[in-house]
């Protein structure tokens, strides 16, 4: 059992989510340091992320992200916090009218405080 699971509709349709869930495992790596892994389906795709004290999958359809994660002891103490974030954050892309550049600016505002040679680092990664 996922200690966080949530579930969105949204009306993007697969390959604009696509698009979507594909920055969010690079954001993720980036920022949470996890390792993500992509696979494409004809009708749905899957994100498994994993780092030490906490694994999980992000599934990709037409119309629904469905993310389950599982927390070790450490990050279990900060569920409500970690769940909050991802809700709040995923309820304001896709409010926007352009999802894939909000989440864009969303990416550039959270790594902003890095040191300038880690934002450089991060800039060529993206290429």
């Amino acid at each position: 059992m996922p200690d966080i699971h949530i579930t969105r509709e949204h009306t993007l349709g697969l390959p604009e989510a696509r698009k979507l869930a594909f920055k969010w495992a690079e954001a993720a790596e980036e920022k949470f340091d996890m390792a993500c892994t992509y696979e494409e389906g004809k009708s749905s795709d899957l994100v498994s992320f994993t780092r030490s004290g906490v694994n999980g999958e992000l599934k990709v359809t037409n119309d629904r992200f469905e993310l389950d994660a599982r927390l070790g002891i450490l990050l279990g103490v900060f569920k409500d916090r970690i769940e909050g974030e991802i809700v709040r954050n995923l309820d304001l892309l896709l409010a926007e009218k352009d999802p894939a550049k909000a989440f864009d600016e969303a990416v550039a505002v959270a790594t902003a405080g890095k040191k300038p040679a880690a934002r450089k680092a991060a800039a060529k990664k993206k290429g």
